[in-house]
Order: structure tokens, then sequence, then C-alpha cells
């Protein structure tokens, strides 16, 4: 075996049924007041507030805390979208910002203030990038490129699952949506997490054991490429997800490692699972839209997607990351 990777093998967990208390939601299942929460003309009034008092106080590189603004009602509405995201169907939108009415900096600002409401916010980037811009660059899809620089279809994941550190949870802010494509869907992995029970326990079985992650070069020079991680394990009850197969198929290759057989029918099964309709729910992110998920018991998906011609109509979104554990830093260490 390799010895160049990131050793995440204390994370393995011997295979659990979900508790009855954590929900394997179904597409049928969903409703409207399920995931959208909205925002209030009371929480709106303080957004505006805040966009005006940003605009008045410049101050750089995200420095604001939500402790120092009084905003009732917006601390009200995000608390609902953490409910959510903690005990109901896992994610949720915020409906929704008035981006017409602000530049893009007090966007920013406000969004990083409501985010802080979900979680503490974490770099996104080794270099230290905290809030991160998903459009297509035009870069072609390959080694060491994120899919969410291009417009490519993104399968059901969780975010950063290759990582030393997975986010809890992860929020989107668009802009601008695609002018065609650009779906996001979502599935409850405690429901994924049956079918395979139920259909390939021996598969899901080698879903529990390590398995090597493509780091997608996002470390530093000279670090190990690979993680060496479960698919699946828990945390308590609650089940934990380096939902990838695409990151887990290239890291094989970039570890220079053959997968043995199992790997590979489990990584097909899953895959053939999630594109099960009645799994998956489909929401719309629209302009001005607040997305959050939790990104360890739900998966998501976004269709490939073709853009506009002008650059400012260009799909563009601000994407967060949360998470408690570890520092701030990317792979959450601290000094030796």
């Amino acid at each position: 075996m390799s010895s160049e990777f990131i050793d995440c093998r204390n994370e393995v967990s011997s295979v659990q049924v979900p508790p009855a208390h954590r929900l394997c939601w179904l597409a049928a299942d969903i409703r409207d007041e399920n995931w959208i929460v909205p925002l209030s003309e009371l929480a709106l009034g303080e957004i505006a507030r805040i966009a005006q008092f940003v605009a008045a106080n410049p101050l750089q590189n995200l420095q604001r805390r939500v402790v120092d603004f009084d905003i009732p009602h917006c601390q009200e509405a995000m608390k609902r979208m953490k409910h959510i995201l903690d005990h109901g169907v896992g994610f949720a939108v915020l409906d929704r910002l008035p981006v017409d009415s602000y530049s893009t900096e007090q966007l920013v600002e406000i969004y990083w203030l409501l985010g802080q409401m979900i979680g503490r916010p974490v770099a996104q980037k080794w270099n230290g990038m905290m809030v991160y811009d998903v459009r297509d660059t035009g870069v072609e899809f390959g080694y060491g490129v994120r899919g969410s620089t291009t417009n490519i279809e993104l399968v059901f994941h969780t975010d950063n699952a290759f990582g030393c550190m997975v986010p809890d949870y992860v929020g989107l802010l668009c802009k601008n949506a695609a002018r065609t494509g650009g779906i996001s869907r979502f599935c409850s992995l405690y429901s994924v997490h049956e079918r395979m029970r139920a259909q390939h326990p021996k598969l899901l079985d080698r879903l529990y054991q390590p398995m090597f992650f493509d780091r997608q070069k996002e470390h530093a020079e000279g670090a190990p490429p690979t993680s060496l991680a479960p698919y699946f394990s828990w945390r308590g009850d609650r089940l934990f997800a380096r939902a990838n197969s695409s990151l887990v198929r290239k890291g094989y290759d970039v570890a220079g490692e053959k997968p043995d057989g199992l790997i590979i029918e489990a990584l097909d099964a899953i895959d053939d699972i999630c594109t099960s309709e009645d799994l998956w729910f489909e929401g719309p992110l629209a302009r001005g839209h607040v997305q959050y998920l939790n990104n360890h018991e739900v998966g998501h998906y976004r269709s490939a997607f073709e853009d506009f011609e002008e650059p400012e109509q260009k799909r563009h979104l601000f994407r967060l990351w949360h998470r408690e554990q570890g520092s701030v830093t990317y792979d959450g260490g601290y000094p030796a």
C-alpha cells in the first residue's frame, strides 16, 4: 500500500442501522414548509440596515461578527434553518436576499453574517480562501481541477470528502443562476445507506472500510496527494459520510494502487442507487436564494449547465463552509 496518504482510518466504525428519529426521507415526503424559510419584512429591514452600515463603514477581510448587530428577526430565520439542517430534511433555502438592491460587497458581508448563525466559517482552500466563488472558469475538468470551477455535471456527493476535516454545513448564495441547467438535487444519505443495506449488504460493508480519495491537489507542495478513509462511518447516532465515488476512483489512480473488486462493485452500486428518482428532491437555486445543507447526512448534485454570454449574467454563487472541529484553517490543524 502507498505510504503517501492522509490517514483517516481512525474514523472506521461498524455498520449501524439509522435510529428511528433520523429522517430517511424520499422525494415524495418533502413539502415546501420542510425546506423553504421565508424572510419577513422585519428581517429584510434588518438586512437593509446592515447593508447601509457596511457601505458607510468599510472593513477588510470579513472581520464583522453577528454579535455586533441587533438583528433578532434574521436570527430567528437562521435558527429555523439550522433546526432543519440538524433535525429536519437536512437542507434549506432562505427566500430570499434582494440582490438587486445592494452591491456585491454588501451582499457578501450580509451572507457572511447570516452564515455565522449556522456555524463557524472555515477555509475552503489550502491557501485560506474563506468565501469561494462557484463559477465556470473555462478550465477543463481534470486532475487538480475542482468540478465547482467548471460547468460539468456533479454527481451526488458531500463537499471536501477527501479532506482532513470535512465541513459540517455548506452554504451557497446565488448571485446569478445559469441560462439553462445547474439544477440542485438533494438526497438523504440515510435513505441511500438503507437501500444499500437492503440490496447490497456485502458491498455496504466495504464502504465502511478505508479507501483512497484523490485530494485534488488541495494541499501543500509535497504533501500526500490522497486520503485513506471510509465512505460511511458514524459519530454517535449520526451518519458521517465522505460521499464522492468519483474521487475514490481517481484516488486509486493517483495512489498508484489497484482497487479491490468489492470497492468497484460498491461504488457502482451506490452510483446506481443515487440515480433512483424517488430518492432525490429537486430544489431551485434562484437569484437571491441562500441554500444550506447538512454536509454529512445529505448528498447534493448539480446538473451540467449552459451559461450566458454576457460576463455580468454568468452563473455565480458564493460558497461558505462551516465546521466546529479543529482550527479555521483548511486542514483544521493547530501548531505543534
